[in-house]
């Protein structure tokens, strides 16, 4: 397919996008972020900012963000305990506040959402909710290429239950030759395994290769097989529009610091189907803050959960942390998740014609394409990610059969710093791939222009 790869083309496609006004309300580092972070400066002139694709690792900081912190700042210096009732925004019922927008996002009703602690912590508390083994049903399903601290909390989980995760733990991983996992397969698995499987935990989007999981049909298999089904959305939340009450998932959590924007750390999210808030036979661990308000303040030693998501939360809210999330749900909101994923399909289709073009007029060569896409072309299997391997032999390196192999690494690895020396901020994760992610919210065609053009030098050792 012919595509015109002029600046003047992705400066008219941004020229005529109703969305970009937002981009405006976000702080974009200087492009010596990307190459010398100590000569990094708030000073630095717009024009020298840089290509920020990276929002699939930590999202820029809207700018309302630093005026909503102090605000809370200045009501406890003001108001002092009286904050919790009489801040601008009260801190009390604060987490409420952020409820309705968040279920929005997810794609759940109100009282099935709930913002608190980090995502790991979230993942243990649901598990301890919801994975419940037996001697015959003890196990756990994973995508291979899950995020480390995934794997990391369901082997403990599985050692916590007594049993051995070498075989409780079920990992997918893609047929020989191929990048990602295929939907037939995966239900095929969930299927083989329906006599043992306790829970199949997958992410959305897979974090390595930017693959968005058929969430419909593997919810629906896993209840087939009598499994519980649970979702990690760090790479999803924000990213593609999500309808967890829809599919009938049982529970699943995010992360907020992402395609939210919420600041490194940030406080998190989870998900609870309303078949399960008012569960009276459901285990958990039990703070204060998940007690019925009705009750709460009695301060008596009875624990009586709220029927909603809100029954996993333990402590009171922390304000500072939540504050960003605030300003972020808001700017999602104002943005409408359809009108956000329709650009999204349209800046990470332009990044892949652009990388189709690279590829064309390069010819391939015996060690095949310049850079290979891993992420599925099928727009419906993906978010804003394409995670990309760059052919060694176009990069001066040595090639190798397999385009996985660790020894690639060092070559990509390289081009990857070529890159940043350009100005452009994007992921290299080992042992070889580059992840390219242009948020719709503050990103632009011109960005995706850009990223591929210093791809390009970078492949050709240009400075």
């Amino acid at each position: 397919m012919m595509i015109d790869r002029s600046e003047a083309f992705a400066l008219a496609q941004d020229a005529s996008d109703a969305l970009a006004p937002f981009r405006s309300e976000f702080l974009i580092p200087p492009a010596a972020a990307a190459f010398d972070p100590r000569r990094a400066t708030s000073a630095t002139p717009d024009s020298t900012r840089a290509v920020y694709l990276t929002g699939n690792s930590l999202g820029l900081q809207p700018r309302a963000t630093r005026a909503a912190i102090e605000q809370e700042l200045s009501d406890w210096s003001t108001l002092g305990v009286e904050g919790h009732l009489h801040a601008a925004h009260p801190w009390l019922p604060y987490h409420q506040e952020l409820r309705e927008d968040a279920a929005v996002l997810v794609g759940a009703k109100p009282h099935e959402v709930v913002v608190m602690n980090s995502l790991t912590v979230n993942l243990h508390l649901l598990m301890a909710a919801f994975y419940r083994p037996t001697a015959a049903r003890h196990a756990i399903m994973i995508e291979d290429s899950a995020f480390p601290s995934d794997s990391h909390a369901m082997q403990s989980q599985i050692t916590h239950h007594g049993f051995d995760p070498a075989r409780s733990l079920i990992r997918l991983k893609p047929r020989a030759g191929e990048h990602t996992l295929r939907t037939d397969d995966i239900l095929g698995e969930i299927e083989r395994h329906k006599g043992s499987l306790a829970l199949v935990l997958l992410g959305g989007v897979n974090y390595l290769t930017g693959q968005w999981f058929d969430m419909p049909a593997i919810t629906a298999a896993g209840h087939r097989a009598g499994a519980v089904v649970g979702w990690d959305l760090a790479h999803a939340a924000g990213n593609v529009p999500l309808a967890l009450h829809d599919i009938n998932a049982d529970f699943a959590c995010w992360c907020s610091y992402k395609y939210l924007n919420s600041g490194p750390g940030a406080i998190a999210g989870a998900f609870v189907h309303e078949r399960h808030v008012a569960r009276q036979d459901l285990p958990q661990f039990a703070g204060w803050w998940g007690n019925d308000p009705a009750t709460r303040f009695v301060m008596g030693p009875e624990f009586v959960p709220i029927a909603s998501a809100d029954r996993f939360q333990l402590s009171n809210p922390p304000i500072f942390s939540m504050t960003p999330v605030r300003v972020s749900l808001e700017l999602f909101r104002r943005a409408g998740m359809e009108r956000l994923r329709a650009k999204s399909l349209r800046l990470t289709a332009y990044m892949e014609r652009l990388i189709d073009d690279l590829n064309a007029r390069r010819g391939g060569g015996g060690g095949g394409p310049a850079v290979q896409i891993v992420t599925p072309r099928d727009p419906a299997q993906r978010g804003c990610q394409l995670s990309l391997l760059i052919n060694a032999t176009n990069a001066g390196e040595r090639s190798l059969s397999d385009p996985l192999s660790p020894p690639d690494g060092a070559a990509v690895k390289a081009a990857h710093e070529r890159i940043a020396r350009q100005g452009v901020i994007v992921d290299f994760r080992s042992p070889n791939i580059i992840r390219a992610a242009p948020a719709p919210l503050y990103n632009t065609f011109h960005d995706v222009w850009s990223f591929v053009n210093a791809l390009e030098r970078s492949i050709d050792h240009a400075p």
